[in-house]
């Protein structure tokens, strides 16, 4: 641009100053040139020259990635992530480490001077440029560190996971470590699987109802010191959905602190420890003797004193007096009439296909990764088939159990529990048929006769029609069976007109106590802890007593079947038996 382009007075009229100025604008264009050059490859250096700076400085320190909030099913506050400030050093920026190291331990109070003092010289000899000092400190050590100005220390911002309810649902929770890494529980799944997928959501709604949750644990924890036990489990499932409302683990621990637990504690026993259940798993004996077709409920069967099986010998606790129809086989617990039945319907195979439908073979695919697959036995001789139909030979955790009762006593379809709420307003599909719709009526009833005449009286809930199975195991030692070492438990169905919850409990090695009139028998011990949480929980869950009629009808199919006299009055004489069946 020429000067006169501007103003056309501005134009020289002496030659001489006129190429004076053009040799001017020469040289001026020149270093325009020449720094516009130097501009672009400063440019071009900037990403190395940014990574040499950066490689010069302190290595940042990245806040831990927030987890999601846990919910229960109703919005309950259940595990959360707060920021909270952390301490550390850059060694290559400390001068003196040991005044440093004096002046910290003094501010924080729980360091030890001269360790941190060894530390600092050992991370600074080796070129490192960060060194924890101490994780999550309060706010008046953050201010005291500020005012100190110590150069090379270093403040940074953590998540810090809390867990306001301390210790309720801590099994299934979990915890994590101090860098808010998941250990066990949902923490862990979140990291390491099934639930890994949700870990970026902001946060993530659980089935569990911290209500029924709390209710179960109270009344689970009660037995737990009244008998003196060792552990106990305790479940409430929802049979139409498989969610799983409350789950509690005895010992248990505050997840706050799940680290500092002992392993006794950290041990969830309802899904990852498998057991000897005992009677309570003869409703899914009965389930596969009344499926075959071959064994009726009002079928009588003899019971001897004690059956002989090779060189097994099988007996009952208490010796039947007359023959047992199969319902009364189930609401007394004959061990000898079960084995009976079950070979009654083809022993092995029919047996060993209920189990397979059931998922007994295999893990449960529950969301957590604290589940022990069942514990089967491989070759299947007869006294095997027998011990498998009470309860022995086969061990599995309570919770496979829990989904096999709820499948049996729902209606007949497949169960599989969940530690997810269901969403709301979508249709849910129901698995598989694994049993007649007969069938299933046949097991309601006869856990009905087992709460209202048989072995299970304690669980008796006013207003609600309970039915269930007791259990009483004896628990396998080096070469044989544990003397005076047993698993109580009971096993609840509500309200049986309308199935819809399942409760479990579990105490494991109860001692005998007044209270249980001096036995360790699960009708004794775990039955009164379901007919507790039943009797809490009902209400809670809104769900509306039992119809009248139902239970009426329950009575008059007993009293078609039940015997007129006794032995000792002449012998039985039975009344006409269930002709369905």
């Amino acid at each position: 641009m020429s000067w006169s382009a501007l103003d056309p007075s501005l134009e020289p009229s002496d030659p001489a100053l006129r190429s004076g100025r053009r040799r001017l604008a020469l040289v001026g264009g020149v270093f325009a040139l020449l720094f516009a050059g130097l501009g672009l490859r400063l440019l071009h250096l900037a990403p190395e020259e940014r990574t040499a700076e950066a490689a010069a400085e302190p290595p940042v320190v990245a806040t831990t990635h927030r987890r999601p909030d846990l919910l229960d099913r109703r919005g309950e506050l259940l595990a959360t992530d707060v920021p909270v400030p952390s301490l550390a050093v850059d060694p290559l920026l400390v001068s003196d480490p040991r005044r440093t190291a004096e002046r910290l331990a003094r501010i924080v109070g729980s360091i030890d001077p001269s360790a941190l003092e060894r530390r600092l010289v050992k991370a600074k000899a080796a070129g490192r440029r960060f060194e924890w000092v101490e994780h999550r400190i309060t706010p008046a050590v953050q201010l005291a560190v500020l005012e100190a100005g110590l150069p090379g220390v270093l403040l940074r911002t953590s998540e810090h996971r809390v867990y306001p309810k301390g210790h309720a649902a801590g099994h299934l929770l979990g915890f994590v470590d101090i860098d808010n890494r998941g250990l066990a529980g949902v923490e862990h799944a979140l990291d390491h699987g099934r639930l890994s997928a949700l870990r970026q959501a902001r946060e993530l709604a659980l089935s569990l109802d911290l209500r029924v949750q709390e209710a179960l644990r109270a009344e689970l924890a009660r037995a737990f010191r009244e008998f003196r036990a060792i552990g106990a489990c305790g479940i409430v499932l929802d049979i139409r959905t498989g969610e799983l409302l409350a789950l509690v683990s005895l010992p248990d621990f505050d997840a706050n602190v799940g680290g500092k637990a002992r392993s006794e504690q950290r041990k969830n026993r309802c899904t990852g420890g498998t057991y000897e259940l005992g009677s309570v798993f003869k409703v899914i004996a009965h389930a596969a003797a009344l499926d075959s077709g071959r064994v009726r409920v009002g079928q009588r069967f003899e019971i001897p004193p004690a059956l002989r099986i090779g060189r097994h010998t099988i007996r009952d606790v208490r010796a039947a007096r007359r023959p047992y129809t199969a319902a009364e086989i189930f609401s007394h617990s004959s061990n000898i009439g079960t084995a009976q039945m079950v070979f009654a319907a083809g022993g092995a195979e029919p047996l060993k296909s209920m189990l397979g439908r059931l998922g007994l073979f295999e893990r449960a695919p529950l969301e957590i990764l604290e589940v022990a697959r069942p514990q089967v036995q491989r070759a299947w001789p007869d006294v095997v088939t027998a011990t498998v139909s009470f309860g022995h030979g086969i061990a599995v955790s309570p919770l496979r159990f829990a989904e096999a009762v709820a499948s049996l006593a729902g209606d007949g379809t497949l169960v599989r529990a969940t530690l997810l709420k269901r969403p709301e307003g979508v249709p849910f599909e129901p698995g598989p048929r694994v049993v007649s719709r007969r069938t299933v009526e046949d097991l309601r009833w006869m856990m009905w006769l087992t709460v209202a005449e048989g072995t299970a009286k304690k669980a008796a809930v006013p207003g609600y029609l309970v039915g269930g199975k007791t259990g009483t195991a004896d628990k396998p030692g080096r070469g044989g069976y544990r003397r005076g070492a047993v698993l109580a438990s009971f096993v609840g169905v509500f309200p049986l007109d309308a199935p819809r919850y399942l409760v479990l409990a579990i105490v494991d090695e109860p001692k005998a106590t007044a209270a249980s009139g001096g036995t360790r028998y699960g009708g004794q011990v775990a039955a009164p802890v379901v007919a507790s949480v039943i009797a809490r929980i009902g209400p809670l869950l809104g769900v509306p007593p039992s119809d009248p009629a139902v239970e009426a009808r329950f009575r008059e199919r007993w009293a078609a079947m039940r015997p007129t006299a006794q032995l000792d009055t002449g012998g039985p004489r039975l009344a006409a038996v269930d002709a369905r069946r």
